[in-house]
C-alpha cells in the first residue's frame, strides 16, 4: 500500500500495531466520506461537482486496476470514498481488496456491502475487476439521484433482488441520457461487457466538460 501514489487514492502512511490491535495511518481528509456528504450534510452539491466526483473515482480505480498485478477493490461504495478540503474524492478502505493473479481473481471469500455489489459477487461466483465497474455504476446513480441505493430493502433482500432476480435500481426519467447510458453499461449482467475504467474516464470527462461549457455560456449571457 505504501507504493500506491495517486491523487485519487487515499495515501497510506504507515501502521501501528501491538499484540491487541492494528491501526492503519492515512492522510486526513476533513470532509469525511462521500456517503456523508451526499446523504447527511444539509448542503446540496451541484451537478458539476458531482460529476467531477465520479471522474475522481474512475481515475482512482483505473490507477488501481493498472497496477502490476491489478488491485481489485471488491467493496467499492460511497462510504469508502473520502473527500478532501478541495472536494477531491479519493478511493480508500482496501480491507477486501486482492491482487489479481495472472489469470483471474477467483475469489469467493470476504464480505462487502450488498447494496453496491455486483450480482456475480452476491452469488458467490468468481469475480474480477469488472465487479468494481458495477459498483461504480451504483455510485454514479447515487451521485445523480442523491439517494441511498435500495434503502427500502435489507441486505438479504438485495442479494436476492440483484444477485438472483437480476433487477437494477430505477433510473429517473429526467436523467441525462449520457449518464443513463454509462450506468446501464456498468450494470450489464455479463461482466465482460462492462466498460473498463479507462473508458469510463473518457465518458465521464465528456460530461464534465459539457456541463462546464454550459455554465460558462450562462455566465457570459447573464
Amino acid at each position: 500500500m505504501k507504493r500506491l501514489r495517486h491523487p485519487n487514492v487515499l495515501l497510506f502512511m504507515g501502521a501501528v500495531y501491538s499484540q491487541e490491535r492494528l491501526a492503519i495511518v492515512t492522510e486526513l481528509l476533513p470532509r469525511g466520506s462521500l456517503f456523508k456528504n451526499l446523504h447527511r450534510n444539509k448542503q446540496t452539491l451541484d451537478i458539476r461537482r458531482r460529476l467531477r466526483m465520479a471522474l475522481d473515482v474512475a481515475r482512482g480505480m483505473n490507477y488501481l486496476h493498472h497496477r502490476n498485478p491489478p488491485i481489485v477493490h471488491r467493496d467499492l461504495k460511497s462510504s469508502n470514498l473520502l473527500v478532501d478540503k478541495n472536494w477531491t474524492v479519493k478511493v480508500g478502505d482496501f480491507g477486501l481488496s486482492r491482487l489479481k493473479d495472472a489469470t483471474l481473481l477467483n475469489t469467493k471469500s470476504g464480505r462487502g456491502t450488498p447494496q453496491w455489489m455486483a450480482p456475480e459477487v452476491l452469488r458467490n461466483e468468481p469475480s474480477n475487476e469488472k465487479s468494481d465497474v458495477f459498483s461504480f455504476g451504483v455510485i454514479l446513480w447515487e451521485l445523480m439521484t442523491q439517494s441511498i441505493p435500495w434503502k427500502n430493502l435489507n441486505s438479504l433482500q438485495v442479494v436476492g433482488v440483484v444477485g438472483f432476480i437480476d433487477r437494477r435500481l430505477d433510473l429517473p426519467e429526467d436523467l441525462d441520457p449520457h449518464v443513463a447510458s454509462i450506468i446501464h453499461d456498468c450494470w450489464r449482467s455479463d461482466p465482460d461487457r462492462r466498460p473498463s475504467f479507462e473508458e469510463l474516464i473518457q465518458r465521464t470527462l465528456f460530461l464534465v466538460n459539457r456541463v462546464t461549457a454550459v455554465s460558462i455560456r450562462r455566465i457570459a449571457e447573464s
